[in-house]
């Protein structure tokens, strides 16, 4: 079959070929760090991954994936680990050994000669299924060819109406199904904006003197070897190892999630125990310079690099969930019984009357019975309902089955920023070096921020609300700003210049007065002071270890209780030298600082997260926090919204456990911290595959898509990244918990009307077709013509219609629902027999009370058949519906009740009317309703019972 080629980023080829082909030291560099110390090899399972992929394409199933835990990396990531971390342990030199270039760059050549040996180093053409094969899959499932082959064997038996319902019900299942798998793999292509754009090579040439020429290239040639020269706003084209760097600072948000930059350097050495996004000298695919200039040597292009190991698995096609199996074995088990009941009936038919013709019909129309029609209408129903109530609640559903898997979800994986905070800063304290409140820092802060030209940030909005709303008169009207530093990432802070008539220290001796006020992150302040002030003592010292030590203590503690620090700074310029002063000399400036103290600042809990997660734990579903952001401030917000913090880890500690000790630690803790996107995938997996948990995941940057797309339900915000949106399956307008709550109710609403459906399909048409066949066998004619059953299954089927209207108990939704795969056929055997006990005991009360020398009446029987087998069929979901006693404990709701009544009395009536008369129908006496009444009232008197007892022994013994 014809396919496509999708262009796709993140995929990878099943063998790593590092560029050149042929490397030994690298092989050996590879293969060296992926053994063991204890001598044992770390399996990857990225191989048996595609493998079951290209398996599930050829055999159309989702059976046949593999089993993914989560609890180790892929085979390809242990190699795309190892070869990096060669490099930035190694010499600069070194790395030019590697990759097999020089110092000049790459000849024009030898580019174009790797160029071809590797191709572009662009998202690798991936081939992906045709719409046409991806239309055959969604169209080859065994209930969709059941429908089929029915709705052509009515049309065959001239009942046109019924075979067209059933045509239109696959169309409806077979086109959700083709929309919801061909959009599957699109996220992948939003990912690749992150390499395209032009690049700055250093190449050579010349045949006997080289000559290094500056090119400016596509990114689609660079090839490893290649030394790239960046500046501020430049993609890094693939994975560099760092030749020179000036004041480089490079954000890595793609990767990490963290929005704030982090600095590299090329003189770094590092080792194994660093992690890896942390490496200094190691520059990766899609992260950007923020600042500073430098060259760096491309190692990895193409599939070869981080960030291409790490989102291979995006668009791979999820494994069935429990319910989809769930529902593929009934629709196996249905076929069988249908093919062999069918068989039966029509030797049956066939040797009892010799009539080839008549029992084929009659055998089409018990197979037409025997099939539960309205299921891909009732599922679909549902879902539609759930989603859009779901909609009235400021959510968007895209993919309709994640409102089923909500009901059954038991574990939501969430980062705290924006979800449990407010996602703004709240200034909450002012503190010397000593670590006591000091007016005088927050003044000096206050001017900082007051007169910045620069740009405001929340920080500096945080402390102006403060001083304003807490009555501080501290007058920037007596201060003149003559001259700004403004904030860079290099530097990371700002100082601003000020001049005032009076000292603010309180003395006055000069005609005016010049200070150069600094704040910014501590460290960097800290870098730029040799003075602190000891205001008790009222003297300025210089700085000693003693008080870099205290200060960087009272800031550690801080920071455990969840806070983000700054550092303030002053410096009393004297008039003499301040005319001196060159401001393009920033070094000089900030220099010989006294060091004032620190501001605080916090980003509270929103007043709504408590009470969410409260709602969810009483539904039972448990709250895990997975954040790229430190350990102590994950604590302190999940302190703050009543997430138990027994339990925590980190991405670096995760690094260093065997598998099974990552699936106990996984299974425990409920804050992990600093983890990479890979990091969270395991984390998820091991969920799912080990913990045999329904795991929801709420993210929304690009290091969230690979728990997003691994997740049973991927939620996502509407201010969330391209791709992060796309992959969700919900996507909220608001960054609101109590969203999900709604959706969880909804869910389990969803699940539990189509289990009644299910349940009252295979008990109704099972116990119905068994009763067919002993009649049969007993009276020696059909209980009912095709027709007559058949009118009876359309309007038994119209009838279900209502159920997605109906109401669940309030006990039903406070616990996850799952399939079990032993619940439903207990059920049925339970509950099955009761239903034929009710056919057969009709059968003998029209035997001996109304035959008439021991023969029957075929007519009087089938139209006394026809109303007790739609009653009984239409009556039963009153009884399967509720573990309590129906119409007087638990009564349905309107619409249900309104259909029951409805179809009843439309049964009840055909044997009397025109319609009757034509379908071979007689009018039946009072006294036969009389035995309804007595045969229902004893119906749902021993099915209570029988439920009753197996609800015991179920939940007892199963």
């Amino acid at each position: 079959m014809e396919r496509f080629k999708f262009l796709r980023f993140f995929s990878f080829r099943t063998q790593l070929d590092f560029l050149p082909s042929s490397n030994p030291v690298r092989e050996n560099l590879i293969n060296g760090a992926n053994t063991d110390t204890n001598g044992e090899h770390r399996d990857g399972f990225f191989s048996n991954l595609v493998y079951g992929f290209l398996r599930r394409f050829k055999s159309g199933s989702k059976l046949s994936s593999p089993k993914i835990d989560g609890g180790s990396k892929t085979e390809e990531e242990e190699k795309v680990y190892s070869w990096l971390y060669a490099l930035a342990r190694s010499e600069i030199y070194m790395a030019f050994e590697y990759v097999r270039s020089t110092e000049r760059g790459l000849s024009f050549t030898e580019a174009e000669k790797r160029l071809k040996e590797n191709g572009p180093n662009t998202p690798l053409e991936y081939t992906f299924p045709s719409s046409w094969h991806l239309l055959w899959s969604a169209f080859f499932h065994p209930f969709n060819i059941i429908l089929i082959v029915l709705s052509a064997l009515s049309y065959i038996t001239s009942d046109n109406p019924n075979g067209c319902i059933m045509l239109i019900l696959v169309f409806i299942s077979v086109s959700l199904r083709f929309y919801q798998e061909y959009g599957s793999s699109k996220a992948a292509m939003q990912l690749s904006e992150y390499v395209r754009s032009p690049v700055k090579v250093q190449r050579c040439a010349g045949r006997v003197v080289q000559t290094e020429l500056i090119v400016q290239v596509d990114q689609r040639d660079v090839v490893p070897g290649d030394i790239v020269i960046f500046e501020p706003g430049d993609l890094f084209p693939g994975d560099v190892r760092l030749l020179t760097s000036k004041h480089l600072v490079v954000s890595q948000s793609s990767l990490t999630g963290e929005s704030w930059p982090t600095e590299k350097t090329a003189d770094a050495r590092e080792d194994r125990s660093t992690p890896l996004l942390e490496l200094k000298n190691i520059c990766f695919m899609g992260t950007n310079v923020v600042s500073g200039t430098g060259t760096g040597l491309v190692v990895s292009t193409g599939s070869k690099t981080y960030i291409s190991a790490v989102f291979s698995t995006i668009g791979k096609h999820k494994p069935a969930d429990s319910f989809e199996k769930g529902i593929r074995h009934i629709s196996y088990v249905l076929v069988g019984v249908m093919l062999l009941v069918v068989t039966i009936m029509i030797l049956v038919e066939y040797f009892t009357f010799y009539d080839l013709s008549e029992s084929t019909l009659f055998g089409i129309s018990v197979a037409c019975a025997l099939t539960p029609q309205m299921l891909p209408l009732i599922i679909n129903t549902s879902l539609a309902k759930g989603a859009l109530a779901m909609a009235r609640e400021r959510c968007i559903v895209k993919s309709l089955s994640a409102i089923r898997d909500m009901g059954s979800m038991d574990i939501l994986c969430i980062d705290k920023t924006g979800t449990l905070t407010m996602n703004r800063a709240i200034m909450v304290n002012h503190l010397d070096s000593w670590g006591a409140p000091r007016e005088k820092v927050l003044h000096f802060a206050f001017l900082n921020s007051y007169f910045k030209s620069d740009q405001k940030y929340p920080l500096d909005d945080a402390i102006l609300a403060f001083v304003y709303t807490n009555g501080y008169r501290f007058q920037p009207s007596k201060w003149r700003k003559t001259d700004e530093i403004p904030f860079d990432f290099m530097r990371r802070r700002v100082s601003v210049i000020l001049e005032t008539e009076s000292n603010p220290e309180g003395r006055n001796i000069q005609p005016f007065y010049r200070f150069i006020i600094t704040k910014g992150a501590l460290e960097d302040v800290l870098k730029v002071c040799s003075y602190v002030e000891n205001v008790d003592m009222g003297e300025i010292t210089a700085v000693s270890a003693e008080h870099h030590h205290r200060i960087l203590n009272v800031v550690e503690e801080l920071r455990n209780e969840g806070l983000r620090i700054i550092g303030v700074a002053i410096k009393n310029l004297q008039q003499t030298k301040i005319s001196k002063q060159n401001m393009e000399n920033e070094d000089d400036v900030e220099s010989d600082m006294v060091f004032l103290g620190v501001i605080a600042f916090f980003d509270p809990p929103k007043d709504s997260a408590k009470e969410a997660l409260w709602r969810l734990a009483e539904k039972g579903v448990k709250a895990k926090v997975l954040t790229g952001d430190s350990l102590s401030l994950a604590i302190k917000i999940c302190k703050e919204v009543g997430i138990r913090t027994t339990h925590v880890t980190t991405g670096p500690e995760l690094e260093q456990l065997n598998q099974e000790a990552f699936h106990e630690k996984v299974k425990k803790a409920t804050v992990l911290a600093r983890l990479t996107p890979s990091q969270k995938l395991r984390v998820v997996q091991s969920l799912q595959s080990v913990g045999n948990h329904v795991v929801g995941f709420l993210g929304d940057g690009i290091n969230d898509s690979l728990a997003l797309d691994a997740a049973n339900i991927g939620i996502s915000v509407d201010s969330a990244a391209s791709v992060a949106k796309d992959l969700a399956d919900i996507i909220l307008l608001e960054k609101d918990l109590n969203v999900l709550v709604a959706g969880v109710e909804q869910g389990r609403l969803t699940f539990g009307n189509t289990m009644k459906y299910i349940k009252l399909s295979v008990i109704a048409n099972l116990g119905s077709v068994v009763s067919l066949f002993i009649v049969t066998l007993v009276l020696r004619f059909e209980p009912l013509t095709p027709i007559q059953l058949l009118v009876q299954n359309f309007l038994y089927s119209v009838g279900q219609i209502a159920i997605p209207w109906d109401r669940m108990e309030e006990d039903y939704v406070k616990i996850p629902q799952k399939w079990s795969v032993k619940s439903l056929p207990m059920f049925i055997l339970w509950n099955g027999p009761v239903c034929t006990l009710c056919d057969v005991a009709t059968l003998l009360f029209i035997w001996f009370y109304y035959s008439s020398g021991g023969r029957l009446d075929e007519s009087f029987f089938r139209s006394a058949y026809f109303i007790q087998g739609l009653l009984m069929q239409t009556l039963i979901f009153h009884l399967i519906r509720t573990e309590k006693i129906p119409f007087i404990m638990e009564i349905a709701s309107w619409p249900v009740l309104a259909s029951t009544v409805v179809i009843s009395a439309i049964g009840i009536a055909i044997p009397f009317s025109i319609i009757g008369d034509f379908m071979g129908f007689t009018d039946l006496p009072l006294s036969y309703f009389g035995f309804l009444v007595v045969l229902f009232v004893g119906y749902f008197t021993v099915g209570q019972i029988v439920k009753r007892i197996y609800i015991m022994v179920y939940k007892k013994w199963l």
